[in-house]
Order: C-alpha cells, then sequence, then structure tokens
C-alpha cells in the first residue's frame, strides 16, 4: 500500500474508484485500522461515482508510531496533558488531502473519526465539502456515554498473546456490536486476526483515548458549521450512546439525523446500503 507524507507523518492509505470523480476520505475510530473500513465498502461507495480513501491514523496500524511520546497510564486518562490532539489528528486529514492533491473532499467518519470529522469542520472548513459524522459525539460529557461494560472493553490490559489478543477482540465486539446484525463466530475471528496480524498497537490506541479525553466540548463551535451534513447513530450503541448523534445533529445547522435500530459500536454489512446512502445524501445536501 502506498503512503502519504503528511503533518510531519507517514499515513498508510489506499484508494478506490475513479481518480477523477469527487473524493471522499474515510476516518477511522479508536485503535481501529483503515481495513475496518471493509473493502466491500469502500467500493460499494465507489460505485456511487466516487474516489474514495481509507487511511490508517496516527500511531495505528502501519502509518507512524510516536512510542517516543510514551504510554498513558489507563490511572491518568482525561487527566494528565495528552500527547496530541483531535486537531492533530484532524491536521493529519488536511495532510493527506494535500499529499493526494485535494483541494477539498467529502469526509466521513466512524466514533473518534467522527470527533476528527468535526474538527476538520471547525478548524478547516475551507477544505471540506461536506461531512458525515457516524456513532460519534460532540465532547459534551452529558451525552454520548459509554456504557460500563464498553468502557472496560477500553481499559483492560493488552493482551499478552497473539491467541489472547483474539479471542479478547472477539469478547470486545460482542460486548459493543449491533445486537441486531450479530456477526458470526467466523467472520469475528477473521476480524480480530486480520487486525492482529496487519498491526497491533496498544500504547497508541491509549494516545489517541487521550486525545478523546481531553478534548474540549465542539457544541458551541459546530453550531457555527455552515457544511452539508449527516449525522448516523445506531440505538443500541453502548461505547457512545445514540444522545451523542442526536446532540451533534442538533448543534449543525440543517444536519440530516439518522438513528438505525439495532445497529451498536461497528458497520453490519446489512447496513451498508444505510450507510453508503447516508454519506451519498450528505454530498448532495445544499450548505446550512
Amino acid at each position: 500500500m502506498p503512503r502519504a507524507k503528511a503533518n510531519g507523518l507517514e499515513l498508510e492509505y489506499e484508494a478506490f474508484g475513479d481518480p477523477a470523480h469527487p473524493p471522499i476520505v474515510l476516518v477511522m475510530g479508536l485503535g481501529a485500522q483503515m481495513v475496518t473500513w471493509e473493502t466491500g465498502f469502500c467500493e460499494l461507495l465507489a460505485e456511487h461515482g466516487f474516489h474514495v480513501v481509507r487511511f490508517d491514523n496516527r500511531d495505528c496500524g502501519l502509518s507512524t508510531w510516536l512510542d517516543e511520546l510514551g504510554t498513558p497510564d489507563p490511572a491518568d486518562l482525561g487527566q494528565a496533558e495528552a500527547p496530541y490532539s483531535l486537531s492533530d489528528l484532524a491536521d493529519d486529514v488536511v495532510g493527506l488531502f494535500d499529499a493526494l492533491g485535494f483541494a477539498k473532499a467529502h469526509v466521513a467518519g466512524t466514533s473518534m473519526g467522527g470527533m476528527i470529522v468535526q474538527r476538520l469542520a471547525l478548524d478547516h472548513p475551507d477544505r471540506l465539502l461536506s461531512l458525515t459524522s457516524i456513532m460519534s459525539t460532540t465532547g459534551d460529557p452529558a451525552v454520548g456515554r459509554t456504557s460500563p461494560a464498553a468502557l472496560a472493553t477500553l481499559t483492560q490490559p493488552p493482551a499478552r498473546s497473539r491467541e489472547a489478543a483474539i479471542e479478547q477482540s472477539i469478547a470486545n465486539y460482542r460486548t459493543t456490536g449491533s445486537p441486531g446484525y450479530p456477526e458470526s463466530e467466523e467472520y469475528l475471528r477473521h476480524k480480530a486476526t486480520r487486525a492482529y496480524d496487519r498491526a497491533v498497537h496498544p500504547a497508541g490506541t491509549m494516545r489517541q483515548l487521550m486525545a478523546i479525553l481531553t478534548a474540549a466540548d465542539r457544541t458551541e463551535g459546530l453550531r457555527e458549521v455552515r457544511l452539508p451534513a449527516v449525522v448516523v447513530h445506531g440505538d443500541a450503541d453502548q461505547m457512545i450512546d445514540v444522545t451523542g448523534g442526536k446532540a451533534t445533529a442538533a448543534a449543525i445547522a440543517d444536519a440530516e439525523l439518522v438513528i438505525l435500530p439495532g445497529m451498536g459500536h461497528d458497520l453490519p454489512e446489512p447496513l451498508w446500503p444505510e450507510l453508503v446512502a447516508a454519506i451519498v445524501r450528505a454530498t448532495e445536501r445544499e450548505a446550512g
């Protein structure tokens, strides 16, 4: 896969569709590699006439790891100073735009990726054509809360072996995935194995988590956003409660809110057509 030099880092990325078509950059969530945007999903979006780019955030997958910044102690989460911010992660995306020659692009992000997309709208509105925020929140601590079971998946100690890490990942998927669209054991094992064998990096995930937990509430800033926007959330999300999506849509002028019954904190294949349709609608909306 190619790498782009962006914001002083190297970002691993992959593109789908015709480069002459309008670009859509997909931003993944906490500790999640770009392959979590499944190939079939990216191809489906490309079929709608877009040049689709997925990439690994800093400190994840095959992009630059920043281990020299140290590994946060879980006991300090949200209290110690973060080694970098969501704005830094948003700047990485703009650096990717520059490396790929995108003056402007549509963006869609899930979870932390949704937070990054929101930050892009605040910090770099002139570089965006539209935004889609999926299973994310505004940073207001009163909304988008995490259930105790889901929180435990974030703070558990890293597994000490490949086999243990795969089993841990499967258990985590069972906790936070979509109850209305349960995945097979075979698929979950494939997904967990693929992620582990491609690049496992728990320290980077902890640094990303620090960026989330120390981020300011974006609500008031989002009220000033005048970009076409669609907000998507599942009503069964244990990682970020659906109130996070509702608050995001309420903050952005004229944003469309899509609530998907039975969807948790993942992107189940049966919902791909609805998710892609939501992203496409964002690209077709008029600015607020």
